[in-house]
Parts: structure tokens; C-alpha cells; sequence
């Protein structure tokens, strides 16, 4: 069907919403795919086409708020909203909310698959890109979502536990590690961690790391509990698989066996349709980002060679990206984009929310659910739903 407006023709429109309403709007706006200047446009000529009053909005401690609406829409919605006496702030609030209400989601995904929960993880031999900041964002916006999430914090470092304001399990204690090498005791669903926020429902839980990763790639090349090195994480986690529709794996920056078995976990099963698992991969918009990834490329390539593998290479994640660094930041950043496949899924600014969020030990989305790296959470998370 086509518009009755040209799409090409937008003005930008700047007004006030409440805080809940614009998060509200962001966040439903990612769960349908619906990019957001569309969900404003086809809220106004819902509210342009309503001859009932609309309840009115509380748009008290608004703050700024601008999109894109085709010029003619904008132009008829303000002589409408003169017609109706409301202030064109009132006015986009209520066709904002009228949006909302007329365009529910469900939050009931629960779907068991015959080949398990989709598996995700974030790789990269170079550290300090950003792996678990991607990693726990991706998957608080897929809570937001409406998806059950595990994130496994499979890094020695235990960075994303700690990011997250949890504790590290104790070297003694059953971890995912031991699971791996088959000397825990207990079950593995035992060792899960929610997250509380009211924004992920219930539906967000951690795996949180343990400092004996450390001593895994040693034990996986000796132990006699594992027969086929690769499928070691696959077994482990295979318990809890059912009870998720995506399992995220933050990734250590390494080349050993304990990457191979992430990458192992990340293939294509047999059954499941080509892109539905696979890596995203952090990296910057530098060149040694650039010299890490070719080294994960080839050690990709040698599992799928080796052991007759399909493994999909989902997307770049370009993090912490800042143009004032000028000709290194924004040449690099188009390298990224010309490769083309894998395609950059998300550029994350670099910005003081997240170390806000890190530093006071909460989730990103739950600390700044309407700041721009959320946003590209958001992004990541529709990429891979």
C-alpha cells in the first residue's frame, strides 16, 4: 500500500515527552523493527483520523525529544492539534501513546526448538574492545525484548560479573569451567544469577565467571573427562538450553582451546537455518582491532575446515567510536563498513553512559535506557532476533 505522503520529505520536529513515555517508545519500537520517526508518523495520522478526545498525557518533566515527520503530516497535525486547543507538545504525546496502545507486543516468545536455544557470542583476540558491554547490552535488550537470555561470563577476567555488580564464583566453587571438565558437583542451572530490573521482566540471567578459566585451555588439552575437546561448552550448557531462546557468550580475548570450544557452540546445527547462531565481533575503529580479527578469522577457518562446520559470521559491533578522532576513527570505521560480510550491525559512540552504568554496577539499559548506547544495543539485539 502506498503512503499518502512522500517519506522522502521529512522536517525535523523538536518537542518535550516524559522520560517513561520516551523509553517506552524506544523500547517498542525496537521490539517490532519499527524505526521510530515511523511509529511518531503513523501515530499522528492515527490521532489526525480519531474524532473521540484522547485521555491527556502527563508530559510533565519532559525532556527533549526530536524525530523526523513527513512535512505535509507536520504540517496538518499542528493546524490539527491549533483546532483541538492542545499544545503540539500534548499532541505528539497522545498520538505517541496512541501508537503504544494500538501496537502491543507480546512478551510470551517462549518457543522450545529442536535445536536448542540460539547461541551468540561475542569474539575477539583483542581485548578491551568491548565484549562484555556488548555482550550484557545485547542481551538486556533482548530481555527488554521479551526473550528469556542467558549471558555466560566465560572470561577469566570476569569482567561482565563484575560489570553487573555480581560475584565472582569462588575458585573452589562449581563454574562453568568445572562443568566443562565433568569435576562439579551439582547442576549447572544452580549456578544462574537474575538480573532485578523491571525492565527485563524476569527474563535476564547470568552465568557468572570464575577465575579458574584461567587454567582451562590446559585442562582441556589433558583432561580425560572431555573426549572431544571442541564439544566441551556445548555440554556443560546443554542442560539450560531449553529454558532459553538465547544464550550470549562474552568471550575471552584468546586463540586457545577455550575460544574453540565457543566457536564450536556457535555453528550451525544440523536442522537450524543458516544465521540463526553464530559470532558478532567487537572491535574499534583502529588498526590493531583490524590484525585481531584476521587472527579469529583463521582460527575460525581452521574449525570449519577441521571439522566440517558451518559457523556464521553475524556482524561487526564497531564500540567506543568517536569521529573528533578524526581520519584514524572515520577511515577505519568505513574499512568496517566496506567489508560488507560480515556487515557492521552496530557503531556504539563512545559515551559517558556506559561507564556511568559500569561504575555504578548496573545494567546499561536499566542506568540510561534512552541514551544513544542503548539505543545501539537495541540495534545489536534486532540484528540477531
Amino acid at each position: 500500500m502506498t503512503a499518502p505522503y512522500s517519506s522522502d520529505e521529512r522536517e525535523k520536529v523538536v518537542s518535550k515527552l516524559p522520560p517513561a513515555l520516551r523509553q517506552e517508545l524506544k523500547v517498542r519500537a525496537a521490539q517490532l523493527s519499527v524505526d521510530i520517526k515511523d511509529a511518531v508518523t503513523e501515530g499522528i495520522q492515527a490521532w489526525r483520523s480519531t474524532a473521540e478526545p484522547l485521555a491527556t498525557v502527563d508530559t510533565s518533566g519532559g525532556t527533549p525529544f526530536s524525530t523526523y515527520i513527513p512535512t505535509a503530516v507536520n504540517a496538518g497535525f499542528k493546524a490539527d492539534c491549533t483546532s483541538r486547543g492542545l499544545s503540539y507538545t500534548q499532541g505528539i504525546a497522545q498520538a505517541i501513546r496512541l501508537w503504544l496502545d494500538t501496537h502491543p507486543y507480546s512478551t510470551n516468545l517462549r518457543q522450545k526448538r529442536p535445536t536448542g536455544a540460539r547461541r551468540i557470542i561475542m569474539g575477539n583476540q583483542k581485548g578491551g574492545v568491548g565484549k562484555s558491554t556488548t555482550a550484557a547490552g545485547a542481551a538486556e535488550a533482548l530481555a527488554e525484548m521479551g526473550y528469556r537470555v542467558c549471558v555466560v561470563d566465560f572470561d577469566a577476567q570476569c569482567h561482565l560479573t563484575q560489570q553487573l555488580g555480581l560475584e565472582m564464583i569462588g575458585i573452589d566453587e562449581p563454574s562453568i569451567a568445572k562443568h566443562m571438565l565433568g569435576e562439579a558437583k551439582g547442576e549447572l542451572v544452580d549456578l544462574l544469577v537474575p538480573i532485578e530490573a523491571e525492565a527485563f521482566g524476569g527474563r535476564l540471567f547470568v552465568l557468572p565467571g570464575c577465575k579458574d578459566a584461567f587454567l582451562l585451555d590446559a585442562k582441556l588439552a589433558t583432561t580425560r573427562h572431555v573426549r572431544v575437546k571442541e564439544t566441551a561448552l556445548e555440554k556443560a550448557l546443554e542442560p539450560i538450553e531449553q529454558d532459553f531462546d538465547y544464550i550470549i557468550i562474552d568471550c575471552p580475548p584468546s586463540l586457545g582451546y577455550t575460544m574453540d570450544t565457543a566457536i564450536y557452540y556457535a555453528r550451525t546445527r544440523d536442522g537450524e537455518e543458516a544465521g540463526t547462531s553464530g559470532i558478532l565481533i567487537p572491535v574499534q575503529a583502529e588498526d590493531s582491532s583490524a590484525d585481531a580479527f584476521d587472527m579469529l578469522y583463521d582460527q575460525i577457518q581452521d574449525l570449519v575446515n577441521d571439522l566440517d562446520i558451518d559457523i556464521a559470521l553475524l556482524g561487526f559491533i564497531v564500540n567506543l567510536y568517536d569521529a573528533r578522532r578524526g581520519y584514524v576513527a572515520t577511515s577505519s570505521l568505513q574499512n568496517w563498513k566496506e567489508i560488507g560480510d560480515p556487515p557492521v550491525v552496530a557503531v556504539i559512540p563512545q559515551m559517558k553512559d556506559q561507564l556511568e552504568a559500569v561504575r555504578l554496577k548496573q545494567p546499561l539499559l536499566a542506568y540510561a535506557p534512552t541514551c544513544e548506547q542503548a539505543s545501539a544495543m537495541r540495534t545489536i539485539a534486532r540484528s540477531i532476533a
